[in-house]
């Protein structure tokens, strides 16, 4: 059904009805089909697949993965490759981001356009009179859902004042002012969604009921609204299933969540944007950067590797837990630089949490199924560092399959059929863990710490050698009843926002977590960060120290620009008080 799925997206893409635009602005092209021969059910049901279409959007700056504005811009890795290559990313990583950057204007540019793509669906939709009104409620809570979750993605990386356009504004060249917050407009969407949406979709890779209620979730968790937060995520992990049918679990195997073979199967998936290998661009091209260079998996292009920080700080005591207060930071790195062909040796006394080398690729333990990485995969280790992105890139034997491949993207650049899961079990059970720890029940939020812990250090998820031992010093531990976590609030928290760190490495979502945990919080982290990685890789010495007001990336100076004012001089985008 998944290929079936995006040959249909592939189809459908070419109609060009509300599916291009450059800027916020949309204007049809020529040569688009009439709004009339639309006008019925077959219609419809291909714009609306047209409109699944905006999640594989191919520009590397509007990744749903975020993989610059989470993962880079939250520590989790650093631009890699070479310095002169998408130099733009250059001012991001080292926090001194303006508002004519690249990246942050395609994550705008391609949130409105579908918007844009979504609200002609839905406009089509309401003058057909050839679809029974079930079948119009579905589809309609099917695009809300699409609509909300574009709308999070911007909300995320812009804050809540930004331009909110509805399908009751049919205008080519929409004039909305960004003044008002828009949570409570996209809340009210997505509530839609999860009341008219089947518990099981009809195929897999559409949105359901369950995959609305955990985007809902996600929402007042931004905000910071655990009060309504608290009963949904309770409700599905309690009562919610897979769009398979499955009841809601953590997978035993960790590779479950990240293998073409096995998409769409995991108990812990909520909803997973769809990659195919059948069509071209829909191999996560908004990804083809981050792979290994050379004759490593995909051989381009060398970025987003791991910061040296997120790699120590999956360092554990003696008892197998972490360092909940940055203790890691004065200990010995676990892999460090040399000279010559090897690039990096590890260090086999330093304990660490077996999930490092699922996260991270690092030299001298077995990159998936590929072997050891040869020195020619790190592009740039001065300006990289030494470390591997691991998680998204394909195997060998997906590789082999023809599932994963070197030139999916515009003939140059690798992708995969691997999904990504953007709403996971993992994530909802951290969540909720917060939600309880905030009310008090610490042991509730941390037997769902241990949950995680425990999947974390079954035998199927520890890397091995080929003659079967532990390819590092791996140490994993439930935290006892008698640590304080389960008695004192501020340890139960320094715990989960921890285990966040680890379990959710490389995800993408580490910039946002800490947006919303506040901007005192998020600059205190950042700043260690930034501290302690310019220790190993001399670029950090000249990075800024990010304001506390700053939980937000700045509005694209191209977009006020294009937006203009009105006619009292008004702009209708500002930028929020923190950029200007």
């Amino acid at each position: 059904m998944k290929h079936k799925f995006l040959a249909i997206i592939g189809f459908s893409a070419l109609l060009t009805l509300g599916s291009c635009g450059e800027d916020f602005l949309y204007v049809a092209p020529q040569g688009s089909i009439d709004e009339d021969a639309l006008t019925n059910e077959t219609g419809v049901e291909l714009l609306v697949i047209n409109s699944y279409a905006v999640l594989t959007a191919q520009e590397w700056g509007a990744s749903l993965w975020n993989w610059a504005q989470g993962g880079m811009y939250g520590g989790d890795a650093n631009k890699g490759s070479d310095p002169g290559d998408q130099s733009i990313l250059n001012e991001m990583e080292l926090y001194k981001t303006m508002a004519t950057n690249g990246y942050i204007n395609d994550k705008w540019r391609v949130t409105y356009r579908g918007v844009k793509r979504i609200n002609i669906a839905l406009q089509v939709m309401a003058n057909v009179t050839d679809m029974s009104e079930e079948l119009k409620i579905t589809r309609k809570a099917e695009l809300y859902f699409l609509r909300s979750l574009l709308y999070f993605d911007a909300l995320k990386n812009f804050g809540p004042y930004i331009p909110y356009i509805d399908e009751s504004i049919e205008d080519i060249d929409p004039k909305v002012y960004n003044d008002k917050d828009i949570y409570p407009n996209v809340l009210a969407d997505i509530k839609f969604a999860a009341d008219n949406l089947p518990a099981t979709p009809s195929e897999q890779g559409r949105a359901y009921k369950w995959a609305a209620v955990a985007l809902m979730a996600k929402m007042y968790m931004q905000i910071g609204n655990m009060a309504e937060a608290k009963p949904l995520l309770a409700d599905l992990l309690s009562n919610g299933n897979t769009a398979t049918g499955k009841k809601y679990a953590l997978a035993d195997d960790l590779n479950q969540n990240w293998d073409s073979f096995r998409d769409n199967t995991s108990p812990e998936s909520i909803f997973e944007i769809q990659y195919s290998s059948d069509a071209k661009f829909q191999g996560n091209s908004s990804m083809a950067l981050c792979y290994p260079h050379n004759s490593g998996p995909g051989g381009c292009c060398g970025f987003y590797q791991p910061s040296f920080e997120l790699v120590n700080s999956f360092q554990v005591d003696e008892n197998g837990l972490p360092y909940l207060n940055g203790e890691y930071r004065n200990k010995p790195t676990v892999s460090k630089k040399v000279e010559g062909d090897e690039y990096a040796t590890n260090d086999p006394n330093i304990p660490v949490d077996p999930r490092l080398d699922f996260a991270v690729g690092r030299y001298h333990v077995p990159y998936k199924d590929w072997g050891y990485p040869a020195s020619d995969w790190i592009r740039n280790p001065v300006n990289g560092g030494i470390f591997l992105p691991k998680k998204h890139v394909y195997t060998k034997a997906m590789f082999d399959a023809g599932e994963g491949k070197k030139d999916m993207y515009d003939g140059w650049a690798p992708g995969s059929a691997m999904n990504i899961q953007y709403l996971s079990v993992r994530d909802a059970m951290l969540l909720y863990a917060e939600c309880l720890a905030n009310d008090g029940d610490l042991k509730g939020a941390m037997d769902l710490v241990n949950q995680i812990r425990k999947r974390a250090s079954l035998d199927v998820n520890i890397i091995k050698k080929e003659d079967g031992t532990p390819a590092a010093n791996y140490k994993i531990s439930e935290y006892p009843a008698s640590h304080a976590a389960f008695s004192d609030k501020n340890t139960c928290i320094k715990a989960i926002r921890m285990e966040r760190k680890l379990e959710l490495a490389m995800e993408g979502q580490r910039a946002f977590d800490l947006f919303r945990w506040g901007g005192d919080y998020m600059a205190q982290e950042l700043h260690a960060y930034v501290d302690y990685e310019k220790q190993y890789i001399p670029k950090f010495v000249g990075a800024d120290k990010l304001s506390p007001a700053r939980t937000m990336f700045p509005v694209p100076d191209d977009q006020i620009n294009t937006m203009g004012t009105d006619e009292s001089g008004k702009p209708y985008l500002v930028q929020p008080d923190a950029w200007k």
